[in-house]
């Protein structure tokens, strides 16, 4: 979005949180069957952050990946990486990452708060993208 740009033109860090946000609740959301408004357990961000690598500005088409990099009891851990889409690299064909990310889930209970074990058929989708 134009609005997603600041004063100098490229996208505002803040975004990049807003992405990182975006790709881990919707791959969830869709692929977890969870509905996140009525579930008893929910994910809230114990932590997050994000390096920055290259700019990147409206109207970039951007991809997000994702992978799990810790898997506990209430807990799972994102590296996240976001790419101009289409962007390779003559080397190795892969595309050059602008800006990799962190983000921590612990999933509590929605009515005291407290840590709770990560629902089934979440924990079932994060493994499938669990790496070492």
């Amino acid at each position: 979005r134009w609005a997603d740009n600041d004063m100098f033109g490229h996208l505002n860090n803040a975004v990049y949180y807003q992405l990182f946000d975006t790709a881990i609740n919707g791959w969830i959301n869709t692929n977890a069957a969870i509905n996140p408004v009525t579930t008893p357990v929910q994910g809230i961000v114990a932590e997050s952050g994000c390096r920055y690598f290259s700019e990147l500005h409206f109207p970039d088409r951007l991809v997000v990946g994702l992978a799990v990099t810790r898997l506990g009891r209430s807990s799972a851990t994102y590296r996240l990486g976001v790419f101009a889409a289409g962007e390779e690299s003559a080397v190795n064909e892969a595309r050059t990452v602008a800006a990799l990310g962190h983000w921590v889930h612990v999933y509590v209970d929605r009515t005291s708060r407290k840590p709770a074990p990560i629902p089934d058929p979440i924990r079932q989708l994060l493994s499938t993208a669990c790496v070492s």
